[in-house]
């Protein structure tokens, strides 16, 4: 059980990456960036099917994409310049606590 939410986070922290990733290929218009995002991609969804052979499909999905989702905000916001308003944070934390709500009935 341990490796498969193990999986689960790198998982979801390797969406974080390509979701990133997408942003820096400009539209797969640039080689390297395009290339890593794809590997990012496999990766993540390899380790996602595998953590899916343990875990609950809806608890798995739903961390796997609120990882990448919080993930990417806070990315967004450090390196992008998005917005940091309290509501976005706010946002980010019920996100954050429906992602424990998940962990803890799994």
């Amino acid at each position: 059980m341990t490796r498969a939410w193990i999986a689960l986070i790198v998982a979801g922290l390797l969406e974080v990456g390509w979701a990133t990733g997408l942003k820096e290929s400009n539209g797969f218009t640039r080689p390297i960036p395009s290339i890593l995002t794809v590997i990012a991609m496999g990766a993540s969804f390899y380790l996602l099917s595998q953590a899916m052979k343990v875990l609950p499909a809806s608890s798995a999905y739903g961390i796997w994409v609120g990882i990448g989702a919080v993930g990417t905000a806070i990315l967004g916001m450090l390196v992008y310049g998005d917005s940091t308003s309290p509501l976005r944070w706010l946002s980010i934390v019920l996100v954050v606590l429906g992602l424990a709500g998940l962990k803890l009935t799994t």
